[in-house]
């Protein structure tokens, strides 16, 4: 598991940042693509892949324990589409 610490220090090693500066720029992406989710914007990064929001309507399901019927309210949720050239990498 990679963890953004360990993102950050990549980051700053591959950069010449010091690891706070390197851990900055990661929050701060993780910022920008967290506050463009909650306004329901689409993040697109080239050769990575999109993040969007995607709306689940109200349903009801079953409690499988139990078999009552419960209802799942509607939420939003982020998915998560890799690029092509990420598809490609883990494929290789």
């Amino acid at each position: 598991m990679t963890t953004t610490n360990e993102i950050a220090d990549e980051l700053a090693t591959a950069h010449g940042l010091t690891k706070v500066q390197g851990k900055a720029v990661v929050e701060a992406m993780i910022a920008a693509i967290t506050e463009a989710a909650i306004a329901g914007n689409e993040t697109s990064l080239p050769g990575f892949g999109k993040f969007k929001v995607k709306d689940t309507p109200e349903r009801e399901a079953r409690n499988p324990a139990t078999g009552a019927t419960i209802k799942v309210a509607a939420a939003r949720k982020l998915a998560f589409t890799p690029a092509k050239a990420l598809k490609d990498a883990l494929n290789k």
